[in-house]
């Protein structure tokens, strides 16, 4: 099963889509990590989301490019946190696939759902945060607008989280968070 979870920054999406890692019975529990640790701010978002999932379960993963070649345990839960960092990783390190990011995340997407029972993706709403963009910022937009079209199209459940508040969009079932 393949789960969206989109929001805007700060909007509870990460909380949201750990929670349906946590309901579900399956085990074990990744987090696939891929959020570099370039400077102090990021460092302090890693640590943040490792206290917040301390007690959870997760075996940790860090991919920070190459989604592809990532192995996890046949039949687990997934957790895949976050697209958005995954495409900037792709577009803009040197480790990434450039002009390629596109091709190599959804490639990555399709070798890792086939080992998952289930998998959660989180991704940012993007668009809706102004609309003067030039340059790097509005190739790095599109890119994952362009992404995450493709996995809600895949996706069985679609959710959006609007001040913490799970809208569903696609296949929810009741009482999912």
């Amino acid at each position: 099963m393949l789960t969206l979870v989109v929001g805007a920054a700060a909007s509870g999406k990460s909380a949201c889509a750990e929670s349906l890692v946590l309901r579900s019975s399956v085990w074990p529990r990744v987090y696939i990590a891929t959020m570099e640790p370039l400077d102090s701010e990021c460092r302090a978002r890693i640590q943040r989301h490792r206290t917040m999932r301390a007690d959870s379960g997760f075996e940790t993963v860090e991919c920070y490019t190459g989604l592809s070649a990532v192995k996890v345990p046949y039949g687990c839960a997934a957790l895949l946190e976050c697209m958005g960092n995954l495409c900037a990783n792709e577009l803009y390190s040197p480790h990434g696939s450039g002009d390629g990011a596109e091709e190599a995340v959804l490639r990555g997407i399709d070798r890792l759902l086939p080992q998952c029972r289930e998998l959660v993706i989180v991704s940012n709403e993007v668009f809706s945060g102004g609309s003067r963009f030039e340059g790097d910022t509005i190739r790095y937009l599109r890119l994952l607008a362009s992404i995450n079209r493709e996995l809600a199209a895949r996706a069985d459940q679609v959710w959006e989280i609007v001040c913490g508040l799970p809208v569903c969009h696609k296949g929810g079932a009741g009482d999912a968070f």
